[in-house]
């Protein structure tokens, strides 16, 4: 598995690929929370300046992609302060590679990107209804809740949690 910065022209696919994973999720949130969602994780956001968009391949296909954001980036829109690390975002594997172990690079290549820019922690925010994701980042690698910087996009009850880990 190579791990290397998406190009320009992968862009579409990434995107394409982020909404058909996300897509795992519709029924378990309202169909208003559903659009939000997809029109953030579609949107351009991931191509900020200091962004690294991330991918993972095999033999030139694209399994998986993140985005990590810079330490102090409004990586949420106004719906969470700018944290003093770097951010975890948009964390997508096409269906067909879910379980091989994709996610736990793409991350482990996050953590590695962060400590190298100097960085003793990364966070991430993460649907509540993101139940596998919650198990990786706490189980697998330790993230701690960080409730004070939880969200509700929407008027709905869902909250998008906060995770950090010291690094």
């Amino acid at each position: 598995m190579i791990i290397r910065d998406a190009r320009k022209e992968e862009l579409s696919f990434i995107r394409e690929q982020r909404v058909k994973a996300y897509e795992d999720h519709t029924e378990k949130v309202p169909a208003e929370h559903w659009e939000a969602l997809k029109k953030a994780i579609s949107s351009e956001a991931d191509q900020q300046e200091g962004v690294d968009l991330i991918v993972a391949e095999i033999n030139g296909v694209i399994l998986g992609s993140v985005a990590l954001f810079p330490a102090k980036t409004d990586a949420y829109e106004g719906y969470v302060d700018e944290m003093d690390y770097p951010e975890i975002r948009v964390l997508a594997v096409g269906n067909e590679s879910r379980g091989s172990g994709v996610a736990s690079a793409l991350i482990d290549e996050c953590i590695s990107r962060a400590k190298a820019k100097g960085f003793d922690a990364i966070g991430l925010h993460t649907g509540s209804f993101m139940n596998d994701a919650i198990g990786l980042y706490q189980g697998k690698y330790g993230f701690e809740r960080m409730p004070e910087y939880d969200f509700v996009p929407a008027d709905d009850g869902i909250v998008v949690k906060a995770f950090k880990k010291n690094i």
